[in-house]
């Protein structure tokens, strides 16, 4: 079997965490959420410090390499790629090289949003419930905010024609349905 690693990339709020469950439940691959490692770590140290980037990127690699050796179908993975920093573009092709370099195949989702609609998103009971940072919700919505500023988190198209790349733009579309289009435009195998 050749594991397969779905990338469903994105700004904060935007869904990844709430499709790619939907995607799960149709796929039998695993969801590895961002939050997984970034709410662990922040346990023990602020978010950004030395110590966090160097667990959160050791830890995220060697989950990867372990699903990507094992029995397992693949893994989806939610990030908040910023689309102008080079660190991320290495970041996410490190990742990838990690399932291609076992015969896996790699797929990508980006999902578009408002920032209205994001905003809402932002104070979602499933959102609150899986993520412990975004419970001071003052906190993450200015989080968001200097993101949106600060970064860009959509990538304009930049791999729009490319066979292993999807951009949805979600504001209106269910997470089911948006998992749905996934699954149909990757041919992606779901379980009898």
């Amino acid at each position: 079997m050749t594991p397969t690693l779905v990338f469903i990339v994105g700004p904060p709020a935007v869904g990844k965490m709430t499709v790619g469950t939907a995607l799960a439940r149709r796929t039998d691959l695993r969801l590895f959420h961002n939050h997984h490692t970034i709410d662990l770590i922040l346990r023990f140290f602020p978010f950004g410090s030395p110590p966090f980037a160097r667990l959160n990127r050791e830890f995220r690699r060697r989950i990867f390499e372990e699903v990507a050796s094992s029995e397992l179908p693949g893994l989806i993975f939610t990030y908040v790629w910023a689309f102008d920093r080079e660190s991320d573009d290495a970041f996410v092709e490190e990742l990838a090289e990690i399932f291609r370099a076992r015969g896996g195949r790699v797929c990508f989702v980006e999902l578009e949003a408002t920032q209205d609609e994001r905003l809402r998103r932002n104070e979602t009971e499933f959102r609150l419930a899986e993520k412990p940072s975004k419970r001071d919700l003052g906190a993450s919505r200015a989080r968001l905010l200097a993101d949106d500023l600060a970064y860009q988190l959509n990538s304009a198209g930049r791999f729009d024609g490319r066979a292993d790349y999807l951009r949805l733009e979600n504001s209106a579309l269910s997470a089911d349905h948006v998992a749905e289009r996934i699954v149909e435009h990757f041919g992606l195998p779901t379980p009898a």
